[in-house]
């Protein structure tokens, strides 16, 4: 089945933040939000629930469980049970249990920076102690830093980088904590470019799986995070038990119509998935040959996995290069800032969008230049 991801669909008053946090006029190329319609099969499995006309408090059913049992043992190897599996609002409020559940105040948290501001912000609201391990340097070469750390909170494929870790990173890492909590934050893990596949850190070996808190979700894949579903994977019972303990009432239970769409996401709506992976590498390729030819003193690492891109605009002479953009290209962007002070000249910009809505924005860079 072939889908048109060059379809233009008008988002404005739909309530997307996306579309509506700017004036007419300006192209929104910021918050992590595709704009492309979601796969037919979740469609249709919405709106076959919605004939049953009671909404009440839900729960995952087996076969949802069972979905995610199957996949994570054909997508990456790893046996997991279906006990193991805890569903949450948000892959955001996973992290915040975990922390809460894993640490106390004035512990330390090694997170790796530039870092996207959910995360960059934990340490502070938990009054912990942020250990700042690069994400362009080799993990070896940090062990120092990450022997002071209490607790690793990983972001694997990472934003904004788009940087995938591979086995040998990830083994680094893992002997670099040595027997200390790993919070991994794997919500990319299926929007992977070039033949690379995705590996669960929890995966690699039991041990590592006995301090792992491990949080994914279909909703960036398969474009529905408006529908706040998504699941950790902790197989330690013992760990398991104290992350359900740190809801505190302030998680909640999982949208009905969440669940639904998740199951015929993972189940009926693979080929989708493949067709919009493919169309983003296509964007993702045509944006890396634009910045080199198009805009001088903007560089671009290629990114291995997710629809971001993390540019640097040092070579602008720029106080402030999203600021600029906003004004004079009428393209907004997230500011380097919002993932650590030290990345004031870089941009994060989303190519989660048609081909045309990117060579636009491009074209409008361009001529601000």
């Amino acid at each position: 089945m072939s889908f048109d991801f060059d379809a233009s669909i008008d988002r404005r008053n739909t309530g997307s933040n996306k579309w509506s946090k700017y004036p007419p006029g300006v192209l929104p190329m910021w918050v992590a939000d595709m704009d492309f319609a979601a796969a037919p099969a979740i469609v249709e499995a919405i709106t076959r629930r919605l004939q049953h006309p009671v909404f009440g408090y839900c729960s995952a059913s087996p076969e949802l469980r069972d979905q995610i049992v199957s996949d994570m043992a054909t997508k990456y190897g790893w046996s997991i049970r279906a006990e193991d599996v805890v569903f949450l609002p948000g892959v955001e409020p996973g992290f915040n249990m975990a922390i809460k559940a894993l640490l106390e105040p004035g512990q330390r948290l090694a997170i790796q920076t530039p870092i996207y501001r959910p995360i960059l912000n934990t340490p502070r609201q938990w009054s912990l102690e942020a250990i700042d391990i690069r994400v362009d340097r080799p993990i070896a070469e940090q062990q120092g830093l990450l022997d002071r750390a209490d607790a690793m909170l990983l972001c694997n494929p990472h934003n904004p980088t788009g940087k995938v870790y591979d086995r040998s990173d990830l083994l680094a890492l893992a002997e670099a904590t040595n027997d200390r909590p790993i919070i991994s934050d794997e919500i990319h893990c299926e929007l992977v470019y070039d033949g690379r596949r995705h590996i669960p850190i929890a995966s690699l070996h039991p041990t590592i799986a006995d301090r792992c808190i491990t949080l994914m979700s279909a909703a960036k894949t398969y474009n529905i995070p408006g529908l706040k579903t998504a699941f950790a994977i902790v197989q330690n019972p013992e760990l398991r038990q104290r992350f359900e303990g740190s809801r505190l009432g302030m998680v909640d239970s999982v949208n009905i119509l969440g669940l639904e769409a998740t199951l015929a996401a993972f189940r009926d709506a693979t080929d989708w998935r493949d067709g919009v992976v493919t169309y983003l590498e296509g964007n993702r390729n045509y944006l890396a040959s634009a910045v080199s030819e198009r805009l001088p003193g903007v560089t671009m690492q290629l990114p291995e996995a997710t629809y971001l891109a993390w540019l640097d605009c040092s070579g602008l002479g720029l106080d402030n290069p999203a600021e600029h953009f906003l004004n004079h290209a009428k393209a907004a962007f997230s500011a380097g800032t919002d993932f650590g002070t030290a990345y004031g000249q870089f941009i994060r910009l989303n190519f989660g969008c048609t081909r045309a809505t990117l060579i636009e924005a491009v074209d409008r860079m361009a001529s601000s230049l």
